[in-house]
């Protein structure tokens, strides 16, 4: 039987992180059911920072995250975003959804359909009624962040297990007791980061469920179109978020931005689904798709109100959530990893009351 402060089930950019930031102060063991870090929706997002993507809280998050995705806080001597920037395009139609994006949005840019043009060749600029640019979106080194974080609870005493699939899960007295792996491991706290999994790892545990839906996310790699140098491109995203397209290592990055229920799984892309993400790529621009040189997916797991769940659950003592982060959880990382201490520590939250109270799930049941 192996014993820490806290336990955490998932080894995902949110377990991984809230280790990083628990260890300073307490004994930390991660269960990671695969054997590597990061396997799932960490290691399939399209890492990149927006710092307008989301409803308020998340934007609230977003903004808490900047610093240390920009710095590198405690956990890497330099940041972790470089220049992107994001273009958003509406045709008539999508007038009215881009319009609304922007009435909330903060240092954001409008650009002529011909602006829009110069920056991303391919567009078809007769089809554009209006456009704006987000100069501050930036690209995320996912990587690097992820092996920071794991680096910096490893030196401080953390213990990051891979294989490690919780089968059993359940409270002794002021202690959980997870069977994983084929070892048990004990502590008072067991923070549920598990992902598309997490309202699994409930049910595993006795905990009420908080109605989490994993929803499939696709992605294509096409060869950077004839004549073109993409490297220096913006994200471009349609204003109904019908597809988007970003450079990625000299290619385009092309997703239907598909949000398909789904359980939860090893995602893989749905051919139809992929081939009507394209078609729609291709009317917005002059890329005619002949090739595609790899296809993957991603699960973003939303609850019903697309915030995070994050607090300790109501009625389950010591079960602690962290969940639900949609497509938003690389950027939030270092804001939510932060909240999980200090409220796991019993500490004043960096965040506002505010923003802890839209994440607690207690809001939920409350709804």
């Amino acid at each position: 039987m192996q014993s820490s402060d806290f336990l955490i089930v998932g080894g995902g950019i949110a377990g991984v992180g809230a280790a990083a930031h628990l260890a300073d102060s307490a004994s930390v063991t991660v269960l990671e059911t695969e054997d590597a870090l990061g396997r799932h929706s960490t290691g399939r997002s399209a890492a990149i920072f927006i710092k307008n993507y989301g409803n308020a809280t998340l934007r609230a998050l977003n903004a808490a995250a900047e610093p240390v995705l920009e710095s590198g806080g405690a956990f890497a001597e330099t940041g972790f975003l470089s220049p992107r920037g994001e273009l958003v395009i509406a045709m008539a139609e999508e007038v009215g959804q881009l319009d609304a994006y922007l009435a909330d949005a903060d240092g954001m840019e409008i650009v002529t359909p011909a602006e829009a043009v110069r920056m991303v060749p391919i567009l078809r600029e007769e089809l554009i009624a209006k456009a704006a640019m987000e100069p501050d979106a930036r690209d995320i080194d996912v990587d690097r962040l992820l092996q920071s974080y794991a680096r910096h609870a490893k030196h401080n005493g953390a213990k990051l297990v891979q294989n490690a699939p919780a089968t059993a899960i359940r409270r002794e007295g002021d202690v959980w007791r997870v069977e994983a792996g084929g070892e048990v491991y004990c502590a008072p706290v067991l923070i549920n980061a598990a992902g598309a999994w997490a309202d699994e790892v409930a049910a595993l545990a006795g905990a009420a469920k908080v109605g989490l839906t994993p929803m499939r996310r696709s992605a294509a790699i096409l060869p950077a179109p004839e004549g073109q140098d993409v490297t220096h491109w913006p994200a471009v995203v349609s204003a109904s978020e019908s597809w988007y397209a970003k450079p990625e290592a000299g290619k385009l990055m092309v997703s239907p931005a598909d949000e398909d229920p789904v359980d939860p799984h090893d995602a893989w892309p749905d051919d139809m689904v992929m081939a009507e993400g394209l078609h729609r790529f291709e009317c917005a621009t002059t890329v005619s798709v002949t090739r595609v040189e790899r296809t993957w997916a991603g699960l973003r797991s939303f609850v019903k109100d697309r915030s995070p769940v994050v607090g300790f659950a109501p009625e389950t003592p010591g079960f602690f959530w962290l969940a639900g982060q949609g497509g938003y959880g690389i950027q939030t990382a270092p804001a939510l990893s932060r909240l999980v201490a200090d409220l796991c520590l019993n500490r004043t939250p960096a965040l506002g009351a505010n923003v802890v109270s839209a994440l607690d799930p207690g809001r939920l049941s409350r709804a």
